[in-house]
């Protein structure tokens, strides 16, 4: 579809209170359009666009539609994402009725090709990299506009957008994975921070998910950089073309190497040696990173490596890091005394679980550590029973909810209980949403997180107040 985004007076995004689309939503209403949407629940996310004057209906009924979409089809782009039904009423009548509708990634594709890109992707630490590249950037004065899949604390949104005209700005993108959604862009460069195994319901097996990121990198500009993470790189070297220009990181290994890591007053210090062709880059030392977890330190690793290809100089780069705040619900710490401990966390994934587990340990080995966890998508428990049961089992205690359905529907013979069997903890107890706050209530623990993709942040400010009581 031939969209010119210049002509679009007014969007109708169907989903809008997605992590992503509600940052195309902001964009489109900063660059001057009427924007309207639809999502299911009403969420703080969408109480926060609401209020910054972008309608939403929450029914998904025809005459919910806003009159200024159904009177002005011509200049009018719907917007919907993958998780919206197939039988979605809104989205079949407006498709129907000859609006022009497009995918979030393919609209994310056009914006991307107005500007110079960066594109990151990964099955983990995509959404943590983009936004420590866009801070770096926005922090040391490169003019820089950001599409980020979490909320960086450092600019208090997913959307981040410089004033500079566009032949001056730098455009961040986080690249997803699902659905293939990240095969609309044509970076000029990309960053490859992980490739395991996921959303399986789509890519069948890992080969087929590693063709795809094959395809991702296909589609760097001609004299594209690439960025990736060393044993990555190992895995794709024989399937990319000898032409693409290729850069590893890695933690002890790689072109971008973390050395010399570290720990005091609760952060991490580390340096970065850099191995380039002509020796014209100096190592980096004593970078200070707030956020622990070797997973952090690859990230941050290849947020600087594109920087400093884009021009970043380096010291102004360790006061960037040094400044680098994070994203809600990636490490993040709820509640931080001497006496009690509360981190939140996105992790879905096992290989996110155990980094993050991991990760809190090694800060608190003396802690006794209850870890509340709530599946993501029956599909993806199936996939992964064994190795969400061995990564949780990291933690001395295990609550484990049950599954957040998401997009999907119940599989017959998977719940939680698969993963809560294999789980090799003597302290493991199976909880039902409506009893998990009075279960850590009783419980008091001394280091307590929650982990997951779903709905699990509604508990966040109950669980903080038993914290902090």
């Amino acid at each position: 579809m031939n969209i010119k985004l210049e002509h679009i007076e007014q969007v109708y995004l169907i989903g809008i209170g997605g992590i992503g689309m509600s940052a195309l939503a902001r964009w489109f209403k900063a660059n001057g359009r009427n924007v309207f949407g639809y999502d299911r629940v009403d969420t703080m996310l969408t109480s926060t666009l609401i209020n910054e004057g972008i309608g939403i209906c929450f029914e998904d009924k025809i005459n919910e539609i806003p009159e200024e979409v159904l009177d002005d089809q011509e200049n009018t782009l719907v917007i919907y994402t993958p998780a919206v039904p197939s039988n979605h009423k809104q989205l079949n009548f407006l498709r129907d009725a000859g609006y022009p509708v497009m995918k979030r990634s393919a609209v994310l594709g056009i914006i991307s090709k107005i500007f110079f890109t960066v594109a990151v992707a990964g099955t983990h630490g995509k959404t943590t990299t983009s936004s420590m590249l866009a801070h770096i950037l926005n922090f040391t004065g490169q003019a820089c506009s950001a599409f980020i899949g979490g909320i960086a604390k450092n600019f208090s949104s997913n959307l981040l957008m410089s004033e500079a005209d566009i032949e001056e700005q730098v455009l961040v993108v986080e690249a997803d994975e699902y659905d293939r959604s990240f095969l609309t862009l044509n970076p000029d460069i990309a960053v490859v921070t992980s490739m395991e195994p996921d959303h399986l319901d789509i890519y069948g097996n890992a080969e087929n998910l590693k063709d795809a990121f094959i395809d991702f990198i296909g589609n760097l500009k001609s004299e594209g950089q690439l960025f990736v993470r060393y044993g990555v790189a190992k895995e794709l070297m024989s399937k990319l073309a000898p032409a693409i220009n290729i850069r590893t990181f890695g933690i002890g290994r790689g072109d971008y190497s973390v050395e010399n890591v570290r720990q005091r007053e609760g952060k991490v210090l580390f340096d970065l040696s850099i191995q380039s062709e002509d020796d014209s880059m100096d190592d980096i030392t004593d970078l200070e990173l707030q956020m622990p977890g070797e997973h952090n330190l690859l990230n941050m690793a290849a947020a600087v490596s594109a920087a400093m290809s884009i021009g970043i100089l380096p010291e102004k780069i360790k006061h960037a890091v040094a400044s680098y705040s994070g994203v809600n619900r990636r490490f993040d710490f709820v509640v931080n005394t001497s006496d009690k401990v509360y981190i939140d966390d996105y992790a879905h994934h096992p290989t996110e679980i155990e980094a993050f587990l991991n990760a809190v340990k090694s800060l608190y080995p003396n802690k006794k550590l209850t870890a509340v966890f709530q599946p993501h998508l029956y599909s993806r428990t199936r996939d992964f029973i064994d190795g969400f049961a061995s990564s949780l089992s990291l933690a001395d205690e295990l609550v484990l909810m049950d599954i957040y359905p998401a997009r999907e529907i119940p599989i017959p013979g998977v719940d939680a209980s698969k993963i809560f069997d294999k789980v090799t903890l003597k302290e493991k107890t199976l909880v039902k949403n409506n009893e998990l706050v009075n279960f850590i209530k009783d419980k008091n623990p001394e280091l307590l997180v929650t982990i997951g993709a779903g709905d699990i942040d509604k508990f966040i400010e109950p669980l903080k107040e038993i914290m902090e009581a």
